[in-house]
Parts: C-alpha cells; sequence; structure tokens
C-alpha cells in the first residue's frame, strides 16, 4: 500500500522550498501572505530566496532545504515555489527513506512532476500535481483552490475530478481501467529516460501535459516516451493540454494526438484540465484512479491524504 501523508487543516504550517529555478523575492513575498490571510503558518528554506542564474541554488543546497522540511514535525505541506529547470538535480541528495518515515503532502506541476514520480517510486508516498507557491493568489480560479483543498483537506473517497466551467474532458479510445496513475509534464519525464529516477509507467494510467513547445517538439519527446516502452507500458492515458504551444509544419497538438496517440489503442482521455494550464485539476501521483473514456471521467478512488499524526 501507498503512503498516505496527513491532511491539512487551517492553521498548519506550510514550508516553502525552491527546488528549481528561483523566482523573484517580491513574488515569493506576496504569495507566503496570502498563505498567512487564510491563516496558515508558512516557513522558508534558507535558499528559497537564492538566485544563481537558472537555479535558485546548488544540488546540494535546494536538496537541504527539502530535507529539513522532510524533518520538521510541525510542516504538514511542502510547497515549491515554481518549477523551472534543476529540479532532477536534487534526486541523489535526498534520504528517500527518511522520507517515506516523515510523509508530507507536496505539491506541484512542471519540472517538479520529476521530483512527485521519484517520492512515490523511491520513497512509495503518494504526492499531488496540484498548486505552487506562484498560484497563491487571488486572481487564481476558484476551481484550482477547491480541486487542491478537496484533495489535501478531506479523506472522502472515491472522487470523480469535475471539470471547470467552460470546459468539457473528451474520450477518445474507449476503455475502463483501474490503477495508479503517474505522470505530468512530458518535458521533464523524458529527461530522467536512461537514469535510475525514470518514470515506472508499467500498469499504470500515465498523464501527461505540456507546455510552450512547437507541436513537433512534443512529437519528438512523446515518441521518445513510446520507444522507451512507457507508452507500451502503461494501461490508459490521460492527456492534459498543451498550454501555447504553436502549430509546427501545419500539425496542431489535436493532430498530435489523433495521429500519434490514439492508435495506441490505450484508452485515452483527452481535454484534461491540470499543470500549465488556467484550469488545474488535483491528481494525487501514486494513487489508485479509474478512468472510464465512455464516459469521459477521472475518479480518484482513495483519499491522497490520512488522519496521520
Amino acid at each position: 500500500m501507498a503512503i498516505h501523508p496527513p491532511l491539512l487543516q487551517r492553521g498548519a504550517t506550510i514550508g516553502v522550498v525552491t527546488l528549481g529555478s528561483p523566482l523573484p523575492a517580491s513574488e515569493i513575498d506576496q504569495r507566503i501572505a496570502f498563505l498567512r490571510s487564510w491563516g496558515f503558518q508558512v516557513i522558508t528554506g534558507d535558499y528559497v530566496y537564492a538566485d544563481n542564474g537558472y537555479l535558485s541554488g546548488t544540488d546540494e543546497q535546494r536538496a537541504a532545504d527539502l530535507m529539513h522540511m522532510f524533518a520538521n514535525p510541525e510542516v504538514r505541506l511542502i510547497l515549491p515555489t515554481r518549477g523551472g529547470v534543476g529540479v532532477a538535480g536534487i534526486l541523489p541528495f535526498l534520504d528517500y527513506r527518511m522520507i517515506a518515515a516523515n510523509p508530507k503532502i507536496i505539491s506541484g506541476y512542471s519540472d517538479i512532476s520529476v521530483l512527485l514520480n521519484v517520492l512515490y517510486q523511491f520513497s512509495n508516498m503518494i504526492t499531488l500535481s496540484s498548486l505552487l507557491l506562484i498560484d497563491f493568489k487571488p486572481e487564481t480560479p476558484a476551481y484550482n483552490f477547491d480541486q487542491f483543498f478537496g484533495m489535501t483537506s478531506t479523506t472522502v473517497a472515491p472522487k470523480v475530478i469535475q471539470s471547470p466551467p467552460g470546459m468539457s474532458m473528451v474520450g477518445r479510445v474507449p476503455g475502463d481501467v483501474t490503477a495508479r496513475i503517474v505522470g505530468g509534464n512530458i518535458s521533464s519525464i523524458v529527461d530522467t529516460l536512461g537514469t535510475p529516477y525514470e518514470i515506472n509507467t508499467s500498469g499504470k494510467i500515465l498523464f501527461l501535459e505540456e507546455t510552450h513547445e512547437p507541436v513537433n517538439k512534443v512529437y519528438r519527446l512523446v515518441n521518445h516516451l513510446k520507444l522507451a516502452g512507457k507508452l507500451d507500458d502503461c494501461i490508459g492515458i490521460v492527456m492534459g493540454e498543451c498550454t501555447g504551444c504553436h502549430i509546427s509544419y501545419g500539425k496542431t497538438y489535436e493532430d498530435l494526438i489523433t495521429d500519434f496517440i490514439v492508435p495506441l489503442g490505450k484508452p485515452l482521455l483527452t481535454h484534461f484540465p491540470a499543470a500549465h494550464g488556467t484550469y488545474k485539476a488535483a491528481v494525487p501521483i501514486g494513487a489508485m484512479v479509474n478512468l472510464n473514456t465512455n464516459n469521459a471521467t477521472v475518479t480518484v478512488l482513495e483519499p491522497m491524504v490520512g488522519i496521520g499524526m
């Protein structure tokens, strides 16, 4: 059985860390003030404001900040400031056994996808593809907060992931499968292939999304996943949006799905709102879900969190 971190309650302590690229201090402070206005306590890592070009600090420094948050018994939620690049660099410096013994909710997307999947695979802990610190601001859609707190602050299950206003998920290849869900940002996941941290999709439902890449680049990425056996090994596919991905050689992202993903013959759901899109469904990485493309639903079958400590 996977490890369920303790649920999040108002007034709990949130640990903020920067695990990849830096975020301006003013933005970090604004988001922290927003969290505190909701009654949360917030502490920050030693290197949360660090700025070393495209990274916020050395691999060892960023890893140490994360480990300190797992070691702190007061912390219930670990919230990275953003993704960017470089999250994979911290992976060799993490103590996965210690993390498993001190489970916390950890949320994010983009390059944080790497960490979410690795913590599930190496520590057997359910993680959450959902909000980053940058998303805690007044203009964030209520749907996103409802999804986040609905997954982190209740133990209600099963739970159908609802579509946001004006969007509908679409079943493209019929099927009804139940398995644990893994995945996230395609670019970040592909970067782990051939390393000790590559994603395990065997018997899993695979969730994929991308942002700001030309469609021909996205083709190269998903083809890399296929050649690595990751699309053959999975039993179902959930395709999120490709936000800001422009047409290449006359082909759109929808064309890519039709030409490349549909012929795989796996149960396929598209137009799934998550990660880089305006609307962000909360996807518990490592949890058991049912994917029913006949009625275009994703149902989380177990609570992400437990009553815990």
